[in-house]
């Protein structure tokens, strides 16, 4: 494919995505395939001689397209949001282009610089305390990580070293091993799966704190586990808050959590994956008070902040600078090799770049509070029908409610639901019951459209209920 050819096909590809994403609501939202449909589908080996575009652009819809989920579907209510928008695709066509692979200033000084003042835009939009971020002077800032996984593990590896370093200083004669065998972290019972994959990759202690009747971690219990560990002769190091967790979207009290973190030692790491973005809302910045206790923050613009997936902020404060950058010398240049597990690094901050200048934060607020409307209006819908009843506050676009009665009647509506195909929710556990998740996701998502999806629900509930065993 030459200059010119490319020029042609990029036109069609543009169309092809326009055309994609505004027919979205047409294809039904959840596949109905079964796992290794496309083998078959396609030969077994690479092709020796080249094939036409024409060819792979049929193949596309033959045999990609069978197989997706629609995430970007107004249909789509499952898991959280996965952001997208034009500017941000166009960013990413240019980051593409450029090619460069970011792993230091010299690298491509641009890459590394952007990336800087982006995520100083976004601590700012957020009105997080000016020790997270870098200004001129190169005290704490932020790095895009790929996921909040990532940035995760990346607070627990830092944290690790720095509880072992503090504690070597004043116990000389212990040796790391001793103290790596002896360390404890922390976590919400409802925190994400990928916050205890972290700890068994830093290979250390996790224990899980009992959260309260709204789902959320408080101090007393907290602050209880700490003292029986201490007595035991563990050594608490490590905190990870969660600020809208995956089930119920329920809220860590940081500032009760905060203060007793920063008496014992410990390191608070923030992870606002889902929720983070509503933070540029001044009604919804409440929710972050307690991170001027915090060490890291991190959340996912890459989740509601209309930047497509990869993008994932994460904000280190100031004392902890020279911590996360790998333990290396502090000097003006930021490397950001040295704030991640891997070495190369995409030119991310571009899609930050576009969507901020495109959106400005006014409207990027908007977006949030459609969101977060919407997802009152199915509330109201769930709370007039007496056959359903809400299973958690809801306080940003997550709304989880049930059937009243047993699991397994839920677990078949749900199977119902899934089997239609007209929409796609999935499910959570909270207090031993089988809940529904009803998430608002697509970027145009619109009233109607919730509307039309409970009146699906309801319409498959009537009919299980008129089942002979319901």
């Amino acid at each position: 494919m030459d200059a010119e050819e490319f020029r042609r096909r990029g036109k069609e590809m543009v169309d092809l995505v326009a055309d994609y994403l505004e027919n979205i609501e047409d294809r039904p939202v959840y596949p109905d395939v079964e796992p290794g449909y496309l083998r078959s589908l396609i030969p077994t080996e690479a092709p020796q001689d080249p094939e036409n575009y024409e060819d792979i652009i049929k193949d596309v819809e033959r045999v990609i397209m069978p197989g997706i989920t629609h995430w970007h579907s107004p249909n789509f209510f499952a898991y959280f949001p996965t952001a997208s928008s034009y500017p941000a695709m166009l960013a990413d066509m240019l980051c593409g282009a450029i090619g460069c692979i970011g792993f230091s200033w010299a690298a491509s000084p641009a890459c590394t610089e952007l990336e800087t003042v982006m995520l100083d835009w976004l601590g700012k939009m957020l009105q997080l305390p000016e020790c997270f971020l870098a200004g001129t002077h190169g005290q704490g800032g932020g790095v895009i990580q790929g996921t909040a996984s990532e940035a995760t593990l990346m607070s627990l590896l830092a944290a690790r070293c720095k509880a072992v370093r503090r504690i070597q200083a004043t116990n000389s004669d212990m040796s790391e091993m001793e103290i790596l065998s002896k360390l404890v972290a922390y976590t919400s019972d409802q925190a994400h799966s990928s916050v205890e994959r972290a700890a068994l990759i830093g290979g250390v202690k996790m224990k899980k704190v009992p959260t309260d009747e709204h789902y959320a971690v408080r101090k007393d219990m907290f602050m209880k586990m700490v003292e029986e560990d201490k007595a035991d002769g563990l050594l608490p190091f490590y905190f990870c808050a969660t600020l809208g967790t995956t089930p119920s979207c329920a809220f860590d009290k940081t500032e009760e959590l905060g203060p007793l973190c920063n008496e014992e030692n410990m390191w608070m790491h923030i992870d606002a994956a889902y929720a983070g973005s509503a933070f540029i809302c001044p009604e919804f910045r409440p929710l972050l008070n307690g991170v001027e206790f915090a060490d890291s923050f991190n959340f996912n613009p890459h989740k509601w902040l209309l930047i497509n997936f990869d993008c994932s902020a994460m904000c280190i404060w100031v004392c902890n600078y020279g911590v996360i950058l790998f333990f290396l010398l502090p000097g003006l240049v930021t490397d950001y090799r040295h704030w991640q597990i891997p070495l190369g690094r995409r030119f991310r901050s571009l899609k930050m770049w576009f969507v901020f200048r495109m959106y400005g934060l006014n409207g990027l607020q908007a977006y949030i509070r459609k969101h977060v409307v919407l997802a009152k209006e199915f509330e109201s819908l769930v709370r007039a029908d007496k056959r359903f009843e809400i299973c958690a506050d809801v306080v940003l676009g997550l709304v989880c409610f049930r059937l009243k009665g047993s699991n397994e009647l839920n677990q078949n509506l749900l199977k119902r639901i899934t089997q239609c195909r007209e929409i796609h929710l999935v499910p959570c556990q909270l207090s031993g019951r089988f809940v529904l998740r009803f998430a608002i996701c697509a970027r145009k998502i619109e009233s109607h459209h919730v509307q039309k999806a409970w009146q699906h629900i309801t319409q498959l509930t009537f009919e299980l209920l008129q089942e002979p065993e319901h």
